[in-house]
């Protein structure tokens, strides 16, 4: 398996980042019908090195999402069952005494992965939902006043049931925070959903998915997506969206500094995956929901007239005045 390389981008071709993507989506396609959107948010938010959340009813495919797109990866794996007696240790490891070497030693936990999947995040305890902060963070583990830093790439996709509450801790702001998308699958329409009879019956699909890239090309990609440019005005424009969040009268917290720096992180996956190697006002707007809704909270005037988080930020966008030529900077760069 090749290792990191936070350089690896530098000769890394457009070409050869359009082929990696391609073929990520198409074998997650094959797994996941109907699904196209939720899969290439997952890949944007791989690519700006964050975190996502997939938050919806189950049965809809949200653990087989998260495990098709760590098939499709050659490198570490490991998957968490959250469950309301999962102690910290039992996430990010723990010091044994070893009697031979008359020393503790620390065996590490799950969230030594590349790809951690949480399922049912919400079913922990709030003790060890706060033992992922550091880790989704800063990419570390501090454990009896050792620190240990974590494999690279490093992702968390998270799941969630929003239905059924009972027996659940929601996931404090801070927690929410942390990751960089919120992803809701939704229902397949009619066609998916018939072709998915079809092909699930006697085998799964997933067991056909082996890895396209490995943690090198992953490290290629994410570097060419530090290296996309951002205008003046794409900046500008984020951060007036997140101080009309934090100015909107039924809104009682807004878009914090973290949210508009993932936002704008993801936009940049998201122009790369688009073919270009410049920000549009587009992927930042197109993004908002998807980064900014999980972290805005209403008041309880806006909550009990039938608002949503959603709905607010769409009309907060329809007033944010929009840049009309970021790429005419980017020319006279």
């Amino acid at each position: 398996m090749a290792g990191w390389n936070r350089a690896a981008g530098a000769g890394y071709s457009a070409d050869a980042f359009h082929t990696a993507a391609s073929n990520i989506l198409a074998a997650v396609n094959t797994v996941i019908d109907g699904k196209k959107e939720a899969a290439s948010l997952v890949l944007t938010v791989l690519l700006a090195q964050g975190h996502v959340l997939l938050e919806d009813v189950p049965g809809v495919g949200k653990t087989l999402l998260a495990k098709t797109l760590a098939r499709t990866i050659d490198c570490s794996v490991t998957r968490i069952q959250f469950t309301p007696d999962l102690l910290p240790s039992d996430v990010t490891g723990v010091s044994i005494y070893n009697q031979d070497a008359h020393r503790f030693e620390f065996r590490q936990g799950p969230i030594f992965a590349n790809i951690v999947i949480g399922d049912e995040i919400n079913r922990a305890s709030a003790k060890t939902q706060s033992a992922l902060l550091e880790c989704m963070e800063e990419r570390q583990v501090t454990v009896d006043g050792g620190t240990y830093r974590l494999a690279e790439p490093f992702m968390v996709v998270a799941t969630q049931n929003p239905i059924e509450m009972e027996g659940t801790y929601p996931l404090p702001e801070a927690q929410r925070d942390r990751f960089m998308a919120r992803i809701s699958m939704g229902y397949p329409d009619t066609r998916s959903e018939i072709e998915m009879l079809e092909s699930h019956q006697s085998t799964s699909p997933l067991d056909a998915v082996s890895a396209v890239v490995d943690v090198g090309e992953i490290a290629a990609m994410t570097a060419r997506v530090r290296d996309i440019f951002v205008s003046s005005a794409v900046k500008e424009y984020t951060v007036a969206i997140g101080q009309a969040t934090r100015e909107h009268p039924h809104l009682r917290l807004g878009a914090s500094p973290r949210a508009l720096l993932q936002l704008l992180r993801a936009a940049k996956a998201h122009a790369a995956l688009a073919g270009r190697d410049f920000v549009l006002p587009d992927d930042i707007s197109r993004l908002a929901d998807p980064v900014l809704a999980h972290r805005i909270i209403l008041d309880r005037k806006a909550t009990s007239s039938g608002d949503t988080p959603s709905g607010l930020l769409s009309h907060l966008l329809a007033r944010v005045p929009v840049p009309r030529s970021p790429a005419g900077e980017r020319l006279r760069r």
